[in-house]
């Protein structure tokens, strides 16, 4: 089986809701882009990772191209609202798009998804790549995969697992199917949520990203016995993969990636890139996608958009698998 690599998001953490700021000094663009200020369009509410991240490189942006780079979240119908405010702009560089990777749910009934992220959008860039976390309660028995895989086989139908949303669910479909076993998803509003539940002993396991997490783990209440990612977190270097807890070519990352509407410049789009590219490789962006466990992906724009195809690709071969409808 070919290593699967889905980049989603999700991850919770506290941000500010403010715009950013205008900064007069920057590195002058060919064509006199940009010339005024740009919006970035978060689909998602204000402090969850996808506004962070807006946040973190829209101001290294604006450092660079001396425009201010205004975040705008417009959260709704699973990010369609926003996401089609992009689409319907001017692709011209002034409306972009923060995006996190996953499945594109659609309207019931309707026979294709609002939107294409292949074909509406360009993407320009990975802003950040996290892994999932397979979570069970801080006093559970459960030390690792092989124990947890054990019990579930051995108590068919009574086990749940909590989420916070529909590509999470999809992990965990995943896990269950790759495992042979049969889960019960408890969908809640956020990652969050799904892991106090955890907590409370509410669910037998959760799936989640790793901000949300973060406090629970360092405080025991939860464990951590295995992430998704294809090598071992920093944060938690005595923590296997699901690959070294025993599941071949279990690889599954999920991203936040910088977008475009369809049809914007070339040189526009790439020195949106460059400009991503020199941010990540600064300490204090790094030290603050540290903060949130997020790690910096340096796809060139190309592989960016292979990214997004294999993605949609797989999330829809699970869900297919696991009889789990992508309507909302």
């Amino acid at each position: 089986m070919a290593t699967r690599r889905a980049l989603l998001t999700s991850i919770a953490a506290a941000g500010t809701a403010s715009g950013l700021p205008a900064l007069a000094q920057g590195r002058a663009t060919s064509g006199g882009y940009p010339d005024r200020p740009v919006r970035i369009v978060v689909p998602y509410a204000a402090g969850g990772g996808n506004d962070i991240l807006a946040r973190i490189y829209g101001q290294k942006l604006a450092e660079a191209l001396g425009q201010p780079f205004v975040v705008d979240n417009r959260p709704g119908a699973s990010a369609v609202i926003g996401t089609e405010s992009v689409i319907r702009s001017r692709p011209d560089g002034y409306t972009l798009l923060v995006h996190a990777s996953g499945p594109v749910l659609s309207e019931k009934g309707a026979t294709r998804p609002a939107y294409d992220l292949q074909s509406d959008m360009t993407p320009i860039a990975v802003l950040g790549a996290f892994p999932g976390m397979l979570l069970v309660k801080g006093d559970s028995p459960h030390r690792t995969v092989a124990d947890l895989v054990a019990w579930l086989k051995a108590n068919p139908g009574r086990a749940n697992y909590g989420t916070g949303g529909t590509g999470f669910q999809l992990l965990g479909a995943y896990f269950a199917q790759r495992a042979g076993v049969t889960l019960e998803n408890i969908i809640y509003r956020s990652s969050t949520e799904g892991v106090t539940a955890l907590s409370a002993g509410d669910v037998a396991l959760a799936l989640s990203d790793p901000g949300p997490a973060r406090a629970a783990i360092e405080g025991g209440r939860v464990r951590l016995l295995a992430v998704t990612s294809a090598h071992r977190m920093a944060a938690y270097p005595d923590v296997p993969t699901m690959v070294e807890a025993g599941f071949p070519d279990f690889v599954v990352e999920y991203w936040i990636g910088l977008f475009a509407p369809a049809g914007v410049p070339e040189e526009i789009h790439r020195r949106l890139y460059d400009e991503v590219r020199r941010a990540a490789a600064t300490p204090d962006v790094q030290q603050r996608l540290a903060l949130n466990s997020v790690e910096p992906d340096g796809k060139d724009p190309e592989a960016f958009r292979a990214a997004v195809k294999a993605n949609a690709e797989f999330w829809i071969a699970v869900a297919r698998q696991a009889g789990i409808s992508l309507e909302r």
